[in-house]
């Protein structure tokens, strides 16, 4: 099982006339962060609510924001005086001579913060409420990131199973592979007119000390044993395991680049791009797993 750092979730309540929502959107991020836009009577209930989201959340840059809007009339509404005096006084100069105020005034009060919800203190009942409503927000993110899970699950069973099935078509070609990489040195040595001029003995403990240098076996046991690793880790009940994958990752792209490098065949050449490829696809998505 694992979760997306990409989810969203809402939640809304009633309180008497008022309506309670809280949404929290969660993108991808190394640690977890929450930034927060509360109604001002929630101010002094900041640290309990991010205490809240994060334990459900476990990791990725989150927002959460929390609206309180009344259904009982304007009575539940005031007019930001100082704000609306401020924009009179900046904007008023911009008016030609004579020019009727009225649509300067109806602008300013369609500018957010004008009006505003009359705010009241935090009563026990209605924290009691808001805590409940984050909880719920934030299972309603989780839920959200799990079903965005299974298709990222997916996704990487493919791309493992290519780098598999890439890595044992290496096969074929490495017995060609030896057998170029010996007759290339010959015709090399031949064109320098070196060969009579050379130990063949030592000639032979060199090639076979050289060759010993480019053998790939170990590079395919070990990028086996990771791919293999990343699975078990993939299914395992940790829900935070992105980091774990990342390094996993880190350690497949080091076996095939050794491939690469040690491969000296074109046509194995051609597998490792595919590899990489596929590796490049799973690094992308390591980095929204929670």
């Amino acid at each position: 099982m694992i979760w997306s750092m990409t989810g969203y979730g809402q939640a809304s309540g009633y309180y008497n006339e008022k309506k309670i929502t809280v949404e929290i959107k969660s993108l991808n991020g190394k640690t977890t962060d929450v930034r927060m836009r509360l109604p001002s009577n929630y101010a002094d209930k900041e640290v309990t609510i991010r205490k809240i989201v994060t334990a459900q959340s476990l990791r990725g840059k989150m927002e959460l924001n929390i609206s309180a809007s009344s259904e009982a009339g304007d009575e539940e509404y005031g007019l930001n005086i100082p704000l609306v005096n401020k924009y009179l006084k900046e904007l008023s100069p911009l008016l030609e001579d004579n020019a009727d105020k009225s649509q300067l005034i109806a602008s300013i009060l369609r500018i957010p913060n004008v009006i505003k919800a009359q705010e009241g203190s935090l009563s026990d009942e209605e924290w009691a409420l808001v805590a409940g409503l984050c909880e719920k927000a934030a299972i309603a993110m989780n839920d959200f990131r799990a079903e965005e899970g299974k298709a990222m699950f997916e996704d990487f069973t493919n791309n493992v199973k290519t780098i598999e099935e890439l890595l044992i078509n290496i096969g074929p070609y490495e017995s060609n592979r030896i057998d170029r990489i010996k007759a290339k040195l010959e015709t090399n040595l031949l064109e320098k007119k070196m060969k009579d001029a050379i130990d063949q003995n030592r000639y032979e403990q060199e090639i076979i000390f050289y060759l010993e240098k480019l053998d790939i076996n170990e590079e395919k046991v070990r990028l086996t044993q990771h791919c293999k690793f990343f699975m078990e880790q993939l299914k395992s009940s940790d829900i935070q395991k992105g980091k774990k994958l990342g390094f996993i990752a880190q350690e497949m792209g080091r076996e095939i680049n050794t491939l690469g490098a040690k491969a000296q065949d074109s046509s194995i050449q051609q597998l490792v791009v595919k590899m990489k490829d596929e590796l490049e696809k799973i690094k992308e998505q390591v980095a929204n797993i929670v």
